[in-house]
């Protein structure tokens, strides 16, 4: 047994005999809140290990919890994850797997069962939902990109805060219903782009940030990786202060708080992508009456296991038709094994893409549906300055191999990474006859996963609604998208 097993034991113990002094606390259910960054990558904070961004906050609450090292979304693109987070479903179960679709009113959610059980349920930030969940939740505090806020009469309030999305964080806090457990929803707008300079009082400086080698080292590449870190720094402030309010209030010890980001980093190669910085995300849980503090764990978790997990808190049976599962056996034993491999999908997100990935401790397979498709970023990405200068050195013939990616058309049919040794999944494994034996395994997996979650090829496109070149909107946005009837095909389980 290791340090940390051995630390870990001591603290459930010390737990047990804080928890047996005040028998009314122990039965009590937990207050449940989630806090969503908005495109925010796994290790762009210092509790995963970056030196530059300044998250004091995110830290602390690292410190004070349980930290998760191998933590994934099932998809990397905003919407779809959201929805699929509420609903407990694959995104391809959601009916709202594209972006900016809304999740559909039969499809059930894990904070409408916390509401029938009698929880305070709020939202406060950004939404990104669908009208029809609306009802799931008591108070909304909707806060927009463009700084607008939903008030109690559904229509639209100017705000005057900083544009983080989080300014209204605190306020629901302070809202719920007293002497009831509440879920807290906490969405915010940072770090998505657009990015703007000045934000923070002391701004990252561009010669420190840490330029992943997917990208060219350049000044504008620098900036766009310091402003981005501006935002995160920006959010982190209120992670603290919602942690202060809890506080104050003496609810902490009972409130399981989850940190955790909707995709990566609203960079090339990361956000809408599987690779690393689009499915791998930032888990951190903080529970002081249950989680002792200061502990790492560096097993397989996904996004899909939250629903089941928080009707678990909250005393309930997860719902039928949820596709994850409890974690919280995790929290007590980091020896527990939930997943021996996560499922992670990519769909449309302004453009057109299908893939599928199986990601293990130690090996990621990506299966690209669309080969014939370049690896475009998400318009946003495609309007900053890393893409930008990505096509000045594209047309300069200064990218090297990894840098070209995004544009190599076609894409190979399917990728393998040892991400233990190539945490930047830069070469792919997938040709090498010693790793035959792996990728058949995977093959298999991945089958098995789609034809169990009813996971089909589409038998029609989603067109693009910009150009791949230039960037510019198509005549595709002003187009009617696909009814499900069009786009799928029942039979066709490839």
């Amino acid at each position: 047994m290791n340090l940390q097993r051995i630390l870990f034991s001591l603290g459930l113990v010390l737990t047990f005999f804080s928890c047996k002094e005040k028998p009314k606390e122990e039965t009590s259910r937990p207050n449940l809140v989630l806090i969503i960054a908005d495109d925010m990558n796994w290790n762009d904070s210092g509790a995963y290990g970056n030196p530059v961004i300044r998250t004091p906050n995110i830290d602390k609450l690292a410190k004070e919890g349980m930290l998760f090292s191998n933590a994934f979304l099932t998809t990397s693109s905003c919407s779809p994850s959201r929805t699929s987070i509420i609903s407990g479903k694959y995104p391809h179960n959601t009916d709202a797997e594209q972006l900016h679709w809304p999740l559909p009113e039969e499809h059930r959610t894990f904070v409408e069962e916390l509401k029938k059980a009698g929880y305070w349920t709020g939202l406060a930030g950004k939404y990104h939902l669908g009208d029809a969940v609306k009802s799931h939740f008591d108070s909304i505090l909707e806060v927009g990109t463009a700084g607008f806020q939903l008030g109690a009469d559904g229509k639209q309030q100017k705000l005057n805060g900083d544009g983080s999305g989080c300014e209204s964080w605190v306020s629901l806090v302070k809202a719920r219903k007293e002497e009831t457990p509440f879920f807290l929803w906490l969405a915010a707008v940072d770090p998505h782009r657009p990015y703007y300079e000045g934000i923070i009082d002391e701004p990252h400086s561009p010669e420190k940030v840490i330029v992943p080698p997917y990208f060219p080292d350049t000044p504008k590449v620098r900036k766009d990786l310091a402003l981005y870190y501006d935002e995160i720094s920006r959010m982190d402030k209120y992670v603290g202060d919602v942690v202060a309010e809890l506080d104050r209030q003496g609810v902490s010890q009972n409130t399981m708080i989850l940190f955790i980001s909707d995709n990566g980093r609203p960079f090339p190669r990361d956000k809408t992508t599987l690779y690393e910085g689009g499915i791998k995300t930032p888990w951190i849980v903080k529970w002081p009456k249950n989680v002792v503090a200061g502990t790492r764990n560096e097993n397989l978790i996904s996004a899909i296991d939250i629903a089941p997990t928080f009707l678990k808190m909250a005393g309930l049976e997860a719902l039928d038709e949820f596709e994850g599962s409890d974690f919280s056996p995790m929290l007590n034993n980091l020896d527990t094994v939930v997943h021996k491999e996560i499922y992670a999908e990519d769909h449309w997100h302004d453009y057109e893409d299908y893939t599928r990935a199986i990601r293990t401790d130690s090996l990621k397979y990506i299966r690209n549906f669309y080969p014939d498709l370049p690896n475009t970023p998400s318009a946003d990405a495609f309007r900053g300055l890393t893409y930008q200068s990505m096509l000045e050195q594209k047309d300069a013939n200064l990218l090297n191999e990894a840098q070209m990616r995004c544009f190599i058309v076609p894409r190979p049919e399917e990728e393998l990474y040892d991400v233990t040794k190539d945490p930047n999944e830069l070469n792919n494994l997938a040709m090498l006859p010693e790793y035959k034996s792996a990728i058949n395994d995977l093959r298999k997996r991945m089958a098995y996963i789609r034809k169990k979650s009813k996971d089909v090829l589409p038998k029609t496109r989603t067109p693009d609604d910009f150009d791949r070149e230039t960037g510019l909107p198509t005549d595709a946005r002003i187009r009617p998208r696909p009814s499900k009837a069009e786009m799928f095909n029942a039979t066709n389980s490839k």
